[in-house]
């Protein structure tokens, strides 16, 4: 029995041993497990970091393949018209340096004088259904202004009244009333037939002239009186501001030109020289005006920072109205019928069409139609006439304007008092009275008092 016993002994003790042994192999192999997972993810994380860049094109391809057909399409569409408003601002970029480049020339040789539109060539008559009549006066409408964008304009009558008008729909939009005779302390505005008008050049005063010798500044929005110039010894024959400043000149039948400050409310200087009285005056850019002097049948140039003036020569009768057509050249209006043109350098006109409108009267007394108004087409080469024959003139000035030629006619029943062509050329405006502005010599009771906005056709012109 006892060696049985010792068998057994010595046959479990071995396995002991070895399960020791395997104990003590695992007890250290769990000892060493935590270095080699140390290493292992040592070595995850290096690896990591080396294969991190390969791993971003799987996921850009599959945001590609996330973005759909249509959402690709949007995306495309917005790159090219991003791409397209790129290219218009740098277009629009070169186009604006070429416009003022244009801009500066033009002003260059508007100061020369040289800036010429062949207009007459594109000019057309209008059908005698498209002339407007705007009614609201009760006198003869005496004189005119057009606002610089010629939207609105402003007329003057006998009746001392001043009425604005909407171009487009020939609607009034505002009325200065006129006052009696002996209201001058208290009635604000003219007493007296307003004989004159004009407008600065940016629009913000508008200058009105009576035969009570006065001179009102309005605001051209809210026509709310702004000053009152007092200094002339007779009436007030003619206004007129210089382009691009508040001076303003003005003539009257005392024989005189002032000069004005009209933003400081303030009177600058007289220049005397006429022989008779003032009836016509214009101006542009430069510092000086020009005026004509009714029976003295002279027109003058006054140079005022010079304090010199020019005389020029060369209708027989009073000569009652002048308009400027550029710097250097003008067109005069004389009651012997007779349309002149005129350049700064020459003392005699350059060229005379006699008997303009034709004559009236019986046989071996006929007399010519006066000429009671002119306009110019600024920069250009077609002025207009009026009188009292039933008919406005176009003209067309020839190379240099050396001669005169007839474009076409207007009918217009009346006396045509006032002339002017918006700054656009697209239409004239003509005054119309049943008597002359300056007397009462002839009535036309078929007449209406009105004033009528004349459009003109325009034909394509090759090259233009």
């Amino acid at each position: 029995m006892s060696g049985l016993f010792i068998k057994k002994k010595s046959g479990v003790t071995p396995r002991r041993r070895r399960a020791e042994g395997n104990d003590a192999e695992a007890t250290s192999q769990k000892k060493k497990k935590p270095k080699d997972t140390h290493l292992r993810e040592e070595i995850e994380s290096d690896s990591d970091t080396e294969i991190a860049p390969a791993r971003t094109k799987p996921r850009q391809d599959e945001e590609d393949l996330d973005e759909t057909a249509q959402e690709k399409k949007l995306r495309l569409a917005k790159e090219y018209l991003k791409q397209l408003q790129q290219q218009e601002e740098e277009q629009k970029e070169d186009e604006d340096q070429d416009t003022i480049a244009n801009r500066l020339q033009e002003d260059v040789l508007e100061q020369r004088g040289r800036l010429q539109r062949p207009l007459a060539k594109e000019l057309l008559p209008p059908e005698p259904s498209e002339i407007r009549l705007l009614r609201g006066h009760q006198g003869p409408i005496t004189c005119l202004v057009i606002s610089p964008d010629d939207s609105y304009l402003f007329s003057g009558s006998k009746d001392c009244s001043i009425i604005k008008w909407s171009v487009s729909d020939g609607k009034k939009i505002h009325k200065i009333p006129g006052g009696r005779k002996g209201t001058e302390s208290t009635h604000v505005g003219h007493t007296g037939h307003v004989l004159c008008m004009a407008l600065s050049s940016d629009g913000k005063y508008l200058a009105s002239g009576d035969r009570n010798k006065l001179i009102f500044i309005w605001d051209p929005v809210t026509c709310q009186n702004l000053h009152k110039f007092q200094g002339h010894r007779d009436a007030v024959s003619g206004l007129s501001f210089q382009k691009g400043t508040h001076q303003l000149f003005s003539v009257s039948h005392d024989r005189s030109v002032k000069v004005w400050n009209v933003e400081e409310n303030a009177y600058i200087e007289t220049l005397f020289g006429h022989q008779d009285a003032i009836t016509g005056l214009d101006s542009l850019s430069r510092e000086r005006c020009v005026t004509v002097g009714g029976r003295d049948g002279t027109m003058r140039i006054w140079k005022i920072a010079e304090e010199t003036q020019l005389v020029f020569s060369g209708h027989e009768g009073s000569i009652d109205c002048v308009r400027l057509i550029n710097e250097e050249h003008i067109v005069t209006g004389a009651d012997d019928g007779s349309l002149a043109l005129w350049t700064v350098g020459k003392k005699k006109p350059l060229t005379q069409m006699k008997c303009a409108h034709g004559s009236h009267g019986d046989a071996g007394l006929e007399q010519p139609y006066w000429i009671s108004s002119i306009a110019a087409a600024l920069n250009s080469d077609v002025v207009a006439s009026g009188s009292h024959d039933g008919f406005v003139h176009v003209w067309r000035c020839g190379e240099g304007f050396r001669s005169l030629s007839p474009l076409f006619t207007v009918p217009v029943v009346g006396f045509v008092n006032s002339l002017q062509f918006s700054s656009s050329a697209n239409f004239l405006v003509a005054g119309v009275g049943q008597e002359h502005r300056l007397g009462r010599w002839w009535r036309k009771k078929e007449a209406k008092n009105a004033l009528c906005i004349i459009p003109f056709k325009r034909t394509l012109v090759l090259g233009s």
